[in-house]
């Protein structure tokens, strides 16, 4: 399934492509040879090949491909800027943290997408995900676009990194190297294709200060200090979407009081003539994956829709933005998530219930799962803490079982069972798009995503497989 040599893939994939000149680029003249095994041992080869060159390679063909083929990563900014005026919607869009079989699972989605015509979507990875699933920039946005590709979805991708989140502590100890830490990550996030960025500066809030503005301040500050170079490093003629946070999530539910005290500190950082956010998060009463009981069930969950409600308003009248964004939401009962859009909320974010139902479906051989269950007891024992029940302990452990070692497990599962499971999470996919009401929204979408993005670069692709090489043998020296 992997190309061995570059000069296999490409011969195969020259029978199904010719090139238009140094200006015209690439043009696809099989469309039909991309819905099918061709695809699938691309975006193999960009995941798995040994050679990093041959890695980079492989990503390249598929952003041109892509491209070619009438698919564009693109921002959402003026989507939502034009849903904050109501000028689209009501809708929410649905946020989706792809964690394991990301290939399968975003194939699944595009499925969906294509039955029901939804333009309105975000394909999200959090900072901290990159590391336990083995997810890079470069690389998650690869196998997103392969899926589009292979599934015949065309129109904008929107790939957003969530929670590029300030450590508190680190910020603390020397706040110049955490920032850059961002900046960094920043860099190579825009540099592959993201172009939305969630900022979690919300770590920063200090509560025992007195004053909502003195409370904020550190959240605010470096909240626009990252805008700022964000908007430094963006493509030409692309807006990144930039989201602020003003409250932790599983902290205190959020107040249109804090989330005005951000915007004054955040303005007053953020200086004239420089775009803003578009959309900020707030604590509505969730927390990221649920509460686990003992016996490792979620508990129910009092979501206050009024939080989203008051400050969307706020957002939206007096600071021009989008709304409201619901962090924590996949574990909620299926009743919900038909409030979000009457509620103002522009974006919620999905994923541990998608994990669920991976792990959880009948088709998931046993033997599997007891395999990475183990895998999860021998490599994380020590985060288990005390008093937890093993069902705790892997209920909240689990996710990280998608990456390491077993990444290329999950992808090799026999096609049957790949197939069940993702049968199931193009229902998923296909209910959610209908209770967010981003049915037909490819229409709306069209009329206010502009998809003006630079061409892929081959180089960048490359350098960007061979760095992670470098840093993975930095991290982990051999022993003498």
């Amino acid at each position: 399934m992997i190309y061995p040599t570059f000069e296999q893939m490409r011969d195969d994939v020259h029978k199904t492509v010719e090139h238009c000149g140094e200006a015209g680029g690439l043009k696809v003249t099989d469309p039909q040879a991309w819905h099918g095994p061709l695809c699938d041992s691309v975006v193999w080869t960009a995941v798995f090949a040994p050679d990093p060159e041959l890695r980079g390679r492989a990503r390249f063909i598929l952003k041109n491909v892509a491209r070619a083929l009438g698919i564009h990563l693109a921002s959402i900014q003026d989507l939502y800027l034009a849903s904050g005026r109501g000028e689209a919607g009501p809708f929410t869009v649905p946020a989706m943290n792809i964690r394991g079989l990301s290939y399968d699972t975003a194939r699944a989605f595009y499925r969906a997408a294509n039955a029901t015509s939804c333009g309105a979507y975000v394909f999200e990875i959090a900072k901290s995900e990159m590391g336990y699933t083995d997810q890079r920039p470069h690389e998650y946005v690869a196998v997103m676009l392969a899926a589009a590709i292979r599934e015949g979805f065309t129109g904008p991708v929107f790939i957003q990194g969530d929670h590029f989140q300030a450590a508190a502590k680190s910020y603390a100890q020397d706040p110049g190297a955490e920032v850059d830490r961002l900046r960094a990550l920043i860099r190579e996030s825009i540099g592959a294709g993201f172009y939305n960025i969630d900022i979690d500066s919300s770590t920063l809030v200090v509560l025992e200060r007195q004053g909502l503005g003195a409370q904020q301040r550190d959240n605010g500050a470096v909240c626009a200090e990252l805008t700022r170079f964000i908007r430094e490093q963006e493509p030409k003629g692309t807006t990144v979407s930039v989201g602020g946070e003003i409250g932790e999530v599983g902290g205190h539910n959020s107040t249109v009081e804090e989330f005005e005290a951000f915007m004054g500190e955040y303005r007053k950082g953020l200086g004239e003539g420089v775009r803003g956010i578009s959309k900020i998060s707030v604590q509505t009463g969730t927390s990221h994956g649920g509460v686990v009981l003992p016996d490792g069930t979620v508990a129910k969950v009092k979501l206050d829709f009024g939080v989203l409600k008051a400050i969307s308003e706020s957002a939206r009248s007096r600071y021009g933005l989008g709304g409201t964004v619901q962090h924590g939401a996949s574990t909620l009962p299926d009743d919900m998530f038909h409030h979000f859009p009457q509620s103002g909320a522009v974006e919620v974010h999905l994923a541990t219930g998608f994990q669920n139902l991976i792990y959880d479906h009948p088709a998931l051989p046993a033997q599997f799962k007891a395999h990475v269950y183990d895998h999860l007891r021998g490599a994380f024992a020590k985060e288990r803490k005390e008093g937890e029940t093993e069902e705790q302990f892997l209920y909240k452990t689990r996710k990280k079982g998608f990456g390491g070692p077993l990444k290329r497990e999950w992808w090799s599962l026999p096609s049957e069972v790949r197939e069940e499971v993702g049968a199931a999470l193009e229902a998923k996919f296909a209910f959610l798009i209908g209770q967010l009401g981003v049915r037909d929204t490819k229409g709306t979408v069209a009329r206010w995503v502009k998809t003006e993005t630079p061409a892929p670069d081959r180089e960048a692709e490359i350098a960007a497989c061979k760095k992670v090489v470098v840093e993975a043998a930095e991290s982990n020296p051999r022993a003498d």
